[in-house]
């Protein structure tokens, strides 16, 4: 039996080719990226940026979304952040700097999150404890805390989003 769309995608049962401890990360980012796609779908270009009250922009929510997760799941794999990698994270939160619209923002996250539930459903359960350094200064952590960390980074920045573009959205309609 087929779970209903309208449920969160954790009550919607287990992910085919999931790894069973690796279900609430992967419900995570899909919940993540429904609720972009959703409530952005017709976000107005001209707030992208905006800051209401000093907070950050919609636009810089995305980029982050996007960036933090690639880089978290580098770590988790393992490895280095690479020269692209360290100049995105440099653009992160600047307007403008590839004339990024806000679609062109959600697929880049739509895509991120896809390279996400790639890798880990190709992770085997018995690396998860395996430790992992985190940054230049290889911070501990392990694989599993790594990517706990990328699914509640993404649904704590998705959470700031969805409230800054609703505000944006109801003071342009003067609301």
């Amino acid at each position: 039996m087929t779970a209903p769309s309208n449920l969160e995608v954790w009550l919607r049962g287990p992910l085919p080719d999931m790894p069973s401890f690796l279900q609430p990360v992967a419900h995570a980012l899909l919940q993540a990226r429904e609720e972009v796609n959703t409530y952005l779908q017709d976000f107005p270009e001209e707030l992208l940026w905006e800051r209401p009250a000093g907070v950050a922009a919609v636009g810089f929510h995305l980029q982050h979304l996007t960036g933090v997760l690639d880089r978290l799941l580098t770590y988790a794999r393992g490895e280095a952040l690479s020269e692209e990698q360290l100049e995105a994270l440099a653009q992160e939160g600047k307007s403008g700097t590839t004339g990024e619209q806000v679609q062109t923002l959600v697929q880049q996250f739509n895509r991120q999150v896809d390279k996400a539930l790639a890798q880990l459903q190709h992770t085997h359960e018995e690396t998860l404890l395996e430790p992992r350094g985190v940054g230049r200064a290889k911070l501990p952590s392990t694989v599993l805390g790594l990517l706990v960390h990328a699914a509640e980074h993404t649904t704590r920045h998705l959470g700031q989003l969805l409230v800054t573009s609703k505000i944006l959205k109801a003071n342009a309609s003067g609301n």
